[in-house]
């Protein structure tokens, strides 16, 4: 079994979702939850962009000392400067330095040359190892860029003093047979690999990025940079919760575990999810409201009898109370009976009979049925026995 490391983006990649802006007191209550979540790095922010984020930054820096923080810089030598300043009071600081790799980057964005790019990325490793020990290198756009020029990039920074290569697929091109083989071939090729942990950082952009990244660690890297919720630049980061628990769940086959304690997966994901702003779709993987939810009569009859037969996984370890029955026109008595007596009560057989029909004359009304309903509707349906009693002066069955 090998251990993966968890690199947490939330509050630097993560935050570059549009839309959202977090105050540093927000992101210093975020990184708190990641320290309970156990993540093993924290990439608290990109220091150089604007002073509310150095101070973000820094406070997480001072406060939270469990988990290494990272700071993100690109190969400018004031960014590295402002990185270092803002992890000096970090227990286990780490500069994580960046440039890109495509040609497509090189010549459009950066109008820079490949070896002008090699150089810079040299030297920003050393000026970045005369503040930390734990230098992370990255080169965006790897997927689309040429291995060669990767392998030369890597083996300099390697030299320079990196301790991390991480291998971003920045806009989500690759297929996960593509990206893995990729991570197989710098595992084979770059001279000195076997000396730094090797990190990936997969986006979303074709629903791609937890297949990604699972392939690339399975072709050998050691780090998975997630954020909670998969929020991030576009459609998002590779989602914590889907990697971890994908991990937690198949570890026997992927050989593979983490130190994420992932009963506090929940309370990360309600957390992020109030402070961005940014809603959860229900169906989304581990964390949406319908994740462990049952409408079906058959699947709630199969969970009722042994949960395991329509959940692989068990809904406590990701932070919440039980699955959840959710009662519609699909809903059958063994569930219905199972919520009204969760609610207190217990009829026998014709005055349940009699309750699930006005219940399944409720369900072509309207799409749930929620507790006040049911309730509602047990307690008309016991009065107007009652009164049936009554008109027939107590002699009704």
């Amino acid at each position: 079994m090998r251990r993966i490391y968890i690199f947490d983006t939330t509050l630097r990649d993560g935050e570059q979702s549009p839309g959202v802006n977090l105050l540093p007191e927000e992101k210093l209550e975020i990184a708190h939850q990641l320290e309970r979540l156990d993540v093993d790095v924290i990439e608290a922010g990109f220091p150089a962009t604007s002073e509310g984020d150095f101070l973000a930054v820094s406070r997480i820096a001072q406060e939270v000392r469990e988990p290494v923080i990272a700071a993100l810089a690109r190969t400018h030598p004031s960014d590295i400067e402002a990185a270092a300043r803002a992890l000096e009071k970090a227990a286990r600081p780490r500069i994580h330095t960046f440039t890109s790799f495509s040609r497509i980057h090189i010549e459009r964005m950066l109008r820079k040359s490949e070896e002008e790019v090699l150089e810079m990325s040299v030297a920003a490793v050393r000026q970045a190892r005369r503040y930390v020990d734990d230098v992370e290198f990255s080169g965006q756009d790897a997927g689309r860029a040429d291995p060669e020029y990767m392998v030369r990039v890597i083996e300099a920074v390697i030299e320079a003093g990196a301790t991390v290569i991480n291998i971003p697929d920045t806009v989500g091109w690759t297929l996960p047979e593509e990206f893995g083989a990729l991570i197989a071939t710098l595992r084979r090729r770059v001279r000195g690999i076997e000396r730094v942990t090797l990190s990936v950082h997969c986006h979303n952009d074709l629903g791609l990025a937890t297949a990604n990244t699972l392939a690339g660690l399975q072709a050998g890297a050691d780090q998975a940079e997630v954020a909670v919720n998969g929020i991030g630049e576009r459609a998002g980061n590779t989602s914590l919760e889907e990697v971890v628990m994908a991990i937690a769940a198949r570890g026997d086959r992927l050989g593979m575990y983490t130190g994420v304690e992932t009963r506090e997966i929940m309370a990360a994901s309600q957390l992020v999810r109030r402070l961005t702003g940014m809603p959860v779709q229900p169906n989304k993987a581990i964390v949406g409201a319908n994740a462990f939810a049952h409408e079906s009569g058959i699947h709630q009859d199969g969970v009722l009898k042994e949960r395991r037969t329509y959940e692989i996984l068990d809904p406590e370890a990701v932070g919440l109370d039980s699955s959840n029955l959710v009662l519609g026109k699909h809903s059958g008595r063994h569930a219905f009976a199972a919520r009204l007596e969760a609610l207190g009560y217990r009829l026998e057989r014709e005055r349940l009979e009699a309750a699930f029909r006005r219940f399944k004359a409720l369900t072509d009304q309207t799409k749930e049925v929620r507790d006040g309903d049911l309730v509602a509707l047990v307690e008309a349906s016991l009065r107007e026995e009652a009164e049936a009693v009554a008109d027939h002066g107590g002699d009704a069955a």
